[in-house]
């Protein structure tokens, strides 16, 4: 009974920005942690940026001082404004969710396009 749903994504050109945010809806008594995950085409799938209920934050190094993920835990959902966006950010983006439900669990979302154009 839980979804998380991805929006925000797109085509933009380098050095340009966007706002992805991910929406937790369902049967949810507590979200442990939330994050952003991207995988570009031939590669695993890595961590963006993660952000804990109590707002604890770490980010990957290829992003670190260009994207900040931020959340609002009142409407179960989590945000991430990435800045001078580039090439190499290509990917498609998903929404991660450690959550409690009738149990514990971890949620993804659908993914939303992220690309970065020269």
């Amino acid at each position: 009974q839980v979804q998380l749903v991805e929006s925000g994504g797109g085509l933009v050109q380098a050095g340009g920005s966007l706002r992805l945010s991910c929406a937790a809806s369902g049967t949810i008594f507590s979200i442990n942690a939330m994050g952003w995950y991207r995988q570009a085409p031939g590669k695993e799938r890595e961590l963006v940026a993660g952000i804990t209920s109590g707002g604890s934050t770490n980010y990957a190094d290829s992003v670190t001082g260009r994207f900040t993920i931020s959340r609002d835990n009142r409407k179960n959902t989590v945000y991430l404004q990435m800045n001078s966006l580039k090439p190499e950010d290509t990917a498609v983006y998903y929404c991660n969710a450690d959550l409690v439900s009738l149990r514990r669990n971890t949620y993804w979302g659908q993914g939303t396009q992220v690309t970065v154009s020269s």
